[in-house]
């Protein structure tokens, strides 16, 4: 066997260890049910939404500010 055949062999060997390795980890992850996963992305679309209004406020009276100063 040709160390370029070992390299290849390796790397599948490495391969498969590493989905049977992942594989086992999602099996342990908590996974949300509906319920949560509503609740869930009901807080992040309304703190996302309440971030962009904060920032379109301090964006205009930044620009109010500096159309004052010029």
């Amino acid at each position: 066997m040709s160390a370029q055949q070992a390299s290849t062999t390796t790397k599948r060997a490495s391969l498969g260890k590493f989905l049977k390795s992942a594989k086992a980890e999602l099996k342990k992850v908590n996974w949300p049910n509906k319920q949560e996963l509503k609740t869930h992305t009901t807080v992040v679309i309304f703190v996302c939404a309440a971030a962009a209004f904060v920032i379109w406020i301090l964006d205009s009276v930044f620009g109010l500010g500096l159309s004052l100063i010029i």
